[in-house]
């Protein structure tokens, strides 16, 4: 167990509650039954009881772009083909392919054209379930029912027949028990859920820290799939021995797709089951927790081609006969892909539900610095290349909470005029630096100190405070927190010298700007901030074709602009990095 990890069997910080969210959903809606309202489709089939035979991978190579000569300039009766397009007499057939994303608190899908550009998109959020403190659970039924709708919704906005592959990222550690006719058992623990706690503390330490971390690349802590197992097999021993498989949300989607699952290795590696070096399920592991390799998805390597969705199931979803699934991995090295982080001293900071800073490495490092602050190493979705990540817990979930609890007004405003609620909260946000310091470990803390106990807090307040100055706070927070772990990466001698915005909060200018001053360095803008879908879609391709994911995002992934931090800003911020590093610290000692 490293030093600077702390486990009780005390429990954890309470979450917030389970609510229900009043946020409009951006596409048209489909059913709980899984039939489409306004979706030109036939009914979804959200629920598959048994997956299809998987179908041989198609073309090494294939052809990605057919040109065709018509004798006449009008469209076929039968309609559009592969993303056609009329050029005089000149008909232009090119492919097009999908990125699905599963996140914490939401999914989503965009459709890429053969040059990357957007051609359709499409997004569903959930509810994150919190039954009691330090639960946090999603009903894994309910999120593939939402993955259908926005693959169908995703479809429907691309040319006819046009997908040609589709990859898929998901958020990591989170699995769900499935019976032998593929019906869930329970609902997924994400990474949030820290009940495990006592199995990261006691088997770990009977097994071997230093053993784990050799085999792994994982440092201990109760979010990982391994000891979530160890807690499910002693507390709910009838899903234990009814679950006839056990996956993790990119799986367990390529499952109700119908072909024989495959997971991809960055994923893989999230769960703590995973020999990250021979690049297998770990026997030695495996062993010693009573489970058979025979329940888990098979490992690819980000880009390897898990099979073909058949025929009745794509037609139902709006896609071709023989679109081609790709095995992607954990949204975070998928999402550094879509962001163009193919060599290392570039990193992609990304902000989803978690805040993360990415870089990638050309070889797998295991190093006392890198453990000791609790940074793992794992396959990045770049050949041949390994990642690890900077991050914590609390990121854009920050500013969803201070919606939920004191964004009554912007909600309202939203549904009325359209305008996303936390466009409305950002613009209110004060313009200069807010005076206050957060620690914001309003979710257990990651890395670098994986302390599930110390609790978050704003400090500085006074009645004159205002609430645009508590929002920038809660903001400066989370970015100071990843200014500390930027810090000691470069001190582990892994410099980062660009960073690459992406994710939800790429989008407003406002929060870019924040990070650049807080981080003190230049933060690039990219046009696709979805970089999730886009590196997934880059990886269907790949797929697909055999082209190199390096080579596709050479072309596919386009910096917009270059945002510059504000030399008083970054100075004033840099001032009270210091002060930072002494809150957790005294938090922790009076929290005791």
């Amino acid at each position: 167990m490293t030093a600077n990890s702390r486990w009780s069997s005390r429990g954890a910080p309470s979450l917030s509650p389970h609510r229900r969210s009043s946020r409009p959903d951006r596409t048209n809606a489909v059913s709980r039954s899984g039939r489409t309202g306004l979706l030109p489709r036939t009914a979804i089939s959200t629920r598959c009881s048994r997956p299809g035979t998987a179908s041989t991978p198609v073309w090494a190579m294939e052809a990605t772009c057919t040109t065709i000569w018509s004798p006449s300039a009008s469209r076929p009766a039968s309609g559009r083909s592969h993303c056609d397009t009329q050029r005089g007499n000149l008909q232009v057939h090119m492919n097009c392919y999908m990125g699905v994303d599963i996140g914490t608190s939401g999914c989503k899908a965009v459709v890429f054209d053969e040059t990357g550009k957007q051609v359709g998109s499409s997004y569903r959020e959930y509810d994150l379930i919190c039954p009691q403190p330090g639960w946090a659970e999603l009903d894994s039924d309910e999120v593939m029912e939402k993955c259908f709708e926005v693959i169908a919704a995703s479809a429907a906005q691309a040319p006819d027949g046009s997908v040609r592959g589709l990859g898929i990222s998901s958020q990591g550690e989170a699995f769900t028990p499935v019976d032998a006719n593929g019906k869930s058992l329970c609902r997924a623990m994400v990474s949030s859920d820290t009940r495990a706690v006592r199995y990261a503390t006691q088997w770990s330490e009977r097994f071997g820290v230093e053993r784990l971390y050799q085999i792994t690349g994982q440092t201990v802590h109760p979010m990982y799939t391994l000891f979530k197992l160890l807690w499910l097999k002693d507390n709910q021993p009838d899903v234990w021995t009814r679950a006839d498989r056990f996956f993790c949300f990119e799986d367990l989607l390529q499952y109700r797709l119908g072909i024989d699952p495959a997971i991809g290795w960055p994923l893989a590696g999230r769960t703590m089951l995973f020999d990250v070096r021979g690049h297998h399920w770990s026997e030695e592991i495996l062993d010693a927790i009573g489970l058979s390799s025979r329940k888990l998805a098979r490992p690819l390597p980000s880009g390897g081609a898990a099979g073909n969705v058949p025929a009745k199931i794509a037609r139902d979803l709006g896609l071709p006969d023989d679109v081609i699934v790709a095995a992607g991995g954990h949204d975070q090295t998928c999402g550094a892909l879509g962001a163009g982080v193919t060599h290392p001293g570039v990193a992609m900071y990304a902000t989803g539900t978690v805040e993360c800073i990415a870089p990638v490495f050309s070889e797998p490092i295991f190093s006392d610095d890198l453990r000791d602050n609790n940074f793992c190493i794992y396959d990045a979705a770049v050949p041949d290349m390994y990642a690890t990540i900077a991050f914590s817990l609390t990121g854009g979930n920050i500013l969803k909470w201070f919606r939920d609890e004191f964004g009554a007004a912007e909600v309202q405003q939203a549904e009325k005029t359209g305008v996303s609620p936390y466009d409305l909260l950002l613009a209110t946000m004060s313009e200069k630096p807010s005076g206050l310091m957060v620690l914001p470990y309003f979710t257990p803390s990651a890395t670098p100190y994986f302390d599930i106990e110390t609790p978050g807090a704003i400090l500085g307040l006074r009645l004159s405070t205002t609430r645009a100055q508590i929002i920038r706070a809660l903001l400066e927070g989370v970015a100071f927190e990843m200014l500390l772990n930027l810090d000691i990466l470069e001190r582990c001698g892994h410099c980062v010298s660009e960073l690459r915005t992406v994710g939800g909060g790429a989008k407003s200018k406002i929060w870019t700007q924040l990070k650049a001053d807080v981080m003190g360095r230049p933060v690039v803008v990219l046009e696709v901030t979805e970089a999730g879908c886009l590196g997934v879609a880059i990886l269907a391709k790949t797929a697909r074709t055999g082209e190199s994911p390096s080579d596709i995002a050479a072309r596919w992934v386009r910096p917009v602009c270059t945002v510059q931090p504000r030399s008083e800003f970054a100075d004033f911020y840099r001032g009270r990095l210091n002060l930072y590093k002494r809150l957790y610290p005294t938090l922790r000692e009076l929290n005791g």
